[in-house]
């Protein structure tokens, strides 16, 4: 039994209403399963008792689906008589919301057993138990993250999702124009506003770039000497997108892929290991050469089709890949090919790293990272070499192999003995129920083509 984590000190919560005397809300947050913030909202007088005690939430809010219902065959909602667990702050997370009328803050949290222990269930925890694993072999990891969303309408069109009109010209972009400077300034005021909220948040934002479709954009996070910071600030940055678009009477959206026939979503992660002196053992002045950096590539690669159901973790997810949207369906590496899974970036010996390129925007950052993680110590440990790079189009050389489908990734997960000594069975469990409740209920469904098709005609 642990000693539960108030050791939050005390004095963070005062010298922040101190600091803050104008705020008068806090917003306690948790991710669940999915990515999606939940929590509860307090008033300021009660932050001190939130540090000192923490809050009770329901284990189910790691068994929700997509639409926040309990899917009670996880385990974790009535058979447990859907009994609380106790959350409390992450250090260093407490922030004000910039887009709020009313001053109101904002507070990450994570989950414990009533005695203290994490909660097995909670996402980052999981990925603090795969972190563990390399600060046991006196390693610490680097991540960053480039995060991909649309700018979206309000207002749908029959359901469907289009482009925002733009605030200068009152047009609706229609082209591609990636990387395009003027497409940038369409949307100045809004994406402006994102990186000033990042930055009042204390989230490492450093630039925005028109990406592959009309009216989306890539925000590519500094990277940290930190996983579980790394993944808190795509998650946080996440919510500031939203609510910053909402103030410019827009929506955005994460989803894996909102347009047919445009890019889709994507959440890439580079991640580098550095050892006990701080150096990163990826350091090379020729990347092939380094048995390291090929033994992490290896194991990422042979656990990649174990890992698809985190990384693309949804129906929609796998409506991204193609080869005209440079989204990779095999597993392979490549020095600075983007046509790749695993792209190593080439310039400073230094700066070497792994690029992870295939999960989408959708999925939950945490998760993602752990699955990723799970593949490097797999590689470093079993001393995986991973062949030779792919050079040119990885479309015209590799077949499709990883799994195309929800259904078929959730059966390479279950089926995984490695990913199941990296992450608990227990939470696989959970994982695989909660996704195949989605699916099932998915294909239950009866979509607008289906009645276009059969309504009339058989």
């Amino acid at each position: 039994m642990s000693v539960p984590p108030s050791a939050v000190p005390l004095t963070e919560a005062t010298e922040f209403l101190k600091e803050h005397p104008e705020v008068q809300f806090v917003d306690l947050l948790i991710a669940d399963m999915n990515g999606v913030v939940r929590g509860k909202r307090i008033e300021r007088t009660s932050l001190p008792k939130v540090f000192e005690k923490g809050i009770n939430l329901p284990a189910s809010l790691f068994a929700l689906d997509i639409t926040g219902s309990t899917v009670e065959s996880t385990g974790l909602g009535l058979d447990i008589g859907d009994a609380d667990r106790v959350c409390y702050p992450i250090p260093d997370t407490i922030a004000m919301e910039p887009w709020q009328k009313r001053p109101t803050a904002q507070l990450l949290m994570t989950m414990h057993e009533m005695e203290g222990d994490p909660f097995f269930a909670d996402p980052r925890e999981v990925l603090r138990q795969v972190v563990q694993k390399f600060t046991d072999i006196g390693l610490s990891i680097v991540a960053a993250f480039e995060l991909e969303f649309y700018l979206i309408d309000q207002e749908n069109v029959n359901g469907r999702p289009q482009p925002p009109r733009s605030p200068i010209s009152g047009k609706r972009p229609q082209s591609v124009q990636v990387y395009s400077i003027d497409d940038l300034d369409e949307y100045a005021d809004c994406l402006q506003d994102i990186i000033d909220g990042a930055r009042a948040q204390g989230i490492p934002a450093d630039a925005i770039v028109k990406e592959s479709a009309p009216a989306q954009f890539e925000v590519n996070l500094h990277h940290v000497n930190d996983a579980l910071k790394a993944c808190d600030y795509a998650v946080l940055l996440k919510r500031l997108i939203k609510n910053v678009a909402y103030d410019h009477e827009m929506d955005s959206t994460f989803m894996a892929k909102p347009y047919p026939g445009q890019a889709g979503n994507g959440l890439h992660v580079h991640v580098s290991l550095l050892d006990k002196d701080g150096k990163n053992i990826f350091t090379s002045e020729d990347p092939e050469q380094n048995a390291a950096l090929r033994h992490a590539i290896g194991g990422v690669l042979e656990t990649l089709p174990a890992s698809m159901a985190f990384l693309c973790p949804n129906v929609n997810s796998y409506r991204r890949f193609g080869s005209a949207f440079f989204v990779p369906n095999a597993p392979s590496w490549g020095l600075d090919n983007r046509t790749v899974a695993l792209r190593v970036p080439t310039g400073a010996p230094e700066a070497v790293r792994l690029e992870h390129r295939v999960a989408g925007a959708d999925a939950n950052p945490y998760l993602l990272l752990a699955a990723v993680l799970a593949g490097v110590h797999h590689g470093l440990t079993n001393k995986v070499e991973p062949g030779a790079p792919i050079e040119g189009n990885a479309y015209e050389q590799l077949e499709q192999s990883l799994p195309n489908n929800l259904r078929d990734a959730l059966r390479e997960l279950d089926d995984s003995d490695v990913m199941n000594k990296y992450i608990s069975p227990e939470y696989i469990d959970i994982f695989v129920a909660c996704k195949e409740h989605e699916l099932q209920e998915f294909e239950y469904s009866i979509s607008d083509l289906e009645y276009n098709w059969y309504l009339h005609t058989v």
